[in-house]
């Protein structure tokens, strides 16, 4: 995947920033992540007088990169961002992937400039983050993430450019590691606690390192006390191991599963069974034990029967590379599916399914599976994010807790209603609803057509979320969105000499509201820009009044409009549930998509998300006017319209069209916030 624009808010790349600089002979400062206190915290004062200084202000002759990006470039600051750095060490055990991160041609020597760049994954595609150089130090040393040689800057530039990304240092605070490694590589992560694991996890394991995907795994602690302190078995707990082997040899007739586990301080390893000196390995097949044992040193690397694994490790941590992470195609690699979608209080954040009431009106996905495994099941990994949470901390906002359900889905159907889920289980779901950035669960699942629904756990909460399907083999996923459509008009009315007893009543009561200068309708209770609307809709001969005929007409939607809204007023309030409007307008005959319901709902919606009759009318009203504009200009049925704005203006009777005037042509989500401000 390319990468997409600077992270600069000018737009300039990393390039064209670096060349103005160079041509005026300044420094780069950056203006997005300026050296102040805001990019440093958000939510306290600054502890300490910081100063922001250039490498070239804290040492003689800074460098980069010295001898090469690995783990002894990485220590820890006054930042509580471990989950960062323990990335970042795995980072820098797979050059490709770190080379893509860390664009290894950066220098403080020729063509220095004060400015550098990193690369990170947000949201289905590569940003290219700019930083310049000044650092926050204290008494002339680097306060947070620093190298262990003086001299090299990366890992803290590195850090600075995260930091930018997510808002400030103080938002680096708290975090899972499979959250960064996802940043540096576009992968989905996957935690298995290895005391509940399932029976394959070795499977699972093998086909994940056969497709690159990058593994962890640690020993849980029960105090901070026991963190990185070492087992008599040579193991350290609440420490992070990578994993970089799965083989199954031949040993006493039989066969045993093997796992090869890294530490990255290049020191300190298991000493059990099948470590590297272990009388097991005489019994193995020559030519086998030296495949395996290739170079075996005191290096941090070793190898481990499966069982002993599981029982002495308590997590592993697999992120699963994208195809867009690596270049490799020796590689077996994910198909991915992307999409993208609102939780929007009043509209589309139903909640979890304890809250059925709302729950049918949550985002809703098809996913259709259609070749399977050796096995007969298609093997899924769904992973679900909420995006730009930790940039929203300083706005009081936090991770929601979020999970999803899988559905067996019905042919040919659209947003699935509220029956529906009331009366049919799920097929697969997340395990918890935690409060984490993503959620990911791998299934086994039959072919066929099925339905995801995302939540929040509790309804009325607001985030923005992706979606990502990994499937072993090629599968199709959509977003579930209701076709716009509206239903036929009621037949014209009778004439007059063929009127009914209501209708002749209905004449009366219009003759004695009309009056000789036919003033402006209002009906008890309804606003003047309701009756605005009424008219514009019926006042087909642009008089700016309507007749009795039109109003006969208005008179029969008006009845089966108000039978809709009793029908969803259960309490006789007067109000109904904003969550409740997609299936009172469907029954109205107006089917819409999600976007439009989601912008009604924010429109007409009250604190409550209740609307009332007067709303419910003008948005009813309203709507059935953008329809039938719309519907005459969109004749190929295409969903937009290409017309001059004049032309626009004249059919809707207004001159303001400001909204849309950016573009060469309109969508009828335009037309609707072109009517919302008539």
């Amino acid at each position: 995947m390319p990468i997409r624009s600077s992270s600069q808010a000018d737009g300039k790349t990393y390039e064209q920033l670096r060349q103005e600089c160079l041509q005026r002979k300044k420094l780069f400062e950056d203006p997005d992540f300026p050296a102040c206190d805001s990019s440093l915290f958000f939510s306290q004062s600054v502890p300490v007088n910081f100063e922001w200084k250039r490498p070239g202000e804290i040492c003689k002759d800074p460098k980069f990169i010295l001898g090469g990006a690995d783990r002894t470039d990485i220590c820890q600051g006054q930042l509580g961002d471990c989950w960062l750095l323990a990335a970042i060490a795995s980072l820098t055990m797979n050059k490709e992937v770190l080379a893509r991160v860390v664009p290894p041609d950066q220098t403080f020597d020729r063509g220095y400039a004060g400015i550098f760049h990193f690369q990170f994954w947000q949201h289905n595609h590569w940003l290219d983050v700019v930083v310049d150089d000044r650092l926050p130090c204290v008494r002339n040393k680097l306060v947070f993430l620093h190298s262990a040689d003086n001299d090299e800057f990366w890992s803290a530039l590195l850090e600075k450019a995260y930091a930018k990304l997510n808002g400030s240092y103080e938002a680096l605070k708290g975090g899972a590691t499979l959250e960064a490694l996802e940043d540096f590589t576009g992968g989905v992560g996957e935690v298995y606690e290895t005391k509940k694991a399932p029976a394959d996890l070795f499977t699972i394991l093998k086909k994940a390192l056969d497709r690159g995907s990058m593994m962890g795994c640690s020993i849980d602690i029960t105090s901070s006390a026991e963190s990185e302190a070492q087992t008599t078995t040579g193991l350290v707990k609440g420490h992070a191991y990578s994993i970089t082997g799965l083989e199954e040899v031949n040993y006493r007739g039989g066969k045993v599963k093997l796992i090869r586990v890294r530490n990255p301080w290049g020191q300190v390893e298991w000493n059990g069974p099948w470590s590297d000196n272990s009388r097991e390995w005489s019994i193995v097949d020559k030519a086998v034990k030296t495949r395996l044992l290739e170079n075996a040193t005191d290096d941090g690397e070793f190898w481990m029967e499966f069982e002993d694994f599981k029982a002495n490790y308590d997590r592993v941590e697999i992120c699963n590379l994208t195809p867009d992470s690596l270049t490799d195609d020796t590689k077996k690699k994910w198909d991915i599916n992307m999409l993208e979608g609102s939780w929007i209080r009043g509209s589309t954040a139903g909640g979890c399914r304890n809250f059925i009431d709302t729950f049918w009106t949550n985002p809703q996905f098809k996913l259709k599976l259609e070749d399977a495994d050796s096995d007969g099941q298609c093997s899924v990994i769904v992973a679900l994010m909420q995006k730009n949470r930790r940039k929203l901390r300083k706005e009081g906002l936090d991770l929601e807790t979020i999970g999803f359900t899988v559905y067996e889905a019905p042919n040919d159907e659209d947003h699935l209603g509220k029956d529906y889920f009331r009366f049919n289980a799920s097929k697969a779901r997340s395990r918890t609803y935690i409060n984490m950035r993503e959620v990911s669960e791998r299934f086994s699942l039959p072919p066929g057509s099925y339905l995801l629904v995302p939540t929040i756990f509790q309804p009325h909460k607001e985030a923005d979320f992706a979606v990502r399907i990994f499937s072993e083999s090629k599968a199709k996923a959509m977003y579930v969105s209701l076709s716009l459509s509206l239903s036929p008009s009621p037949p014209l009315p009778s004439p007059p000499e063929e009127e009914t007893a209501e209708e002749k009543g209905l004449r009366q009561l219009f003759e004695q509201i009309a009056g000789s200068v036919r003033k402006e309708i209002k009906f008890d209770g309804l606003s003047m820009n309701t009756c605005h609307s009424i008219i514009n809709m019926m006042d087909v001969d642009n008089s700016g009044m309507i007749e009795f005929q039109e109003f006969k007409v208005f008179w029969e939607k008006l009845k089966k409009w108000m039978m809709l809204f009793l029908s969803f007023d259960t309490d006789r309030s007067g109000r109904m549930s904003s969550y409740e409007l997609r299936s009172a307008l469907k029954a109205a005959g107006m089917q819409l998509n999600n976007k439009l319901l989601q912008l009604i709902a924010l429109r007409f919606g009250d604190e409550n998300f209740e609307i009332d009759f007067d709303d419910y009318l003008t948005c009813i009203v309203r709507l059935e006017n953008m329809f039938r504009v719309f519907q005459a200009f969109d004749t190929r049925n295409t969903g937009e319209i290409t017309l001059n704005f004049q032309q626009v203006g004249c059919h809707m009777q207004i001159s303001h069209i400001t909204v849309v005037r950016q573009k060469p042509c309109i969508s009828i989500f335009d037309v609707f916030l072109v009517f919302d401000i008539t």
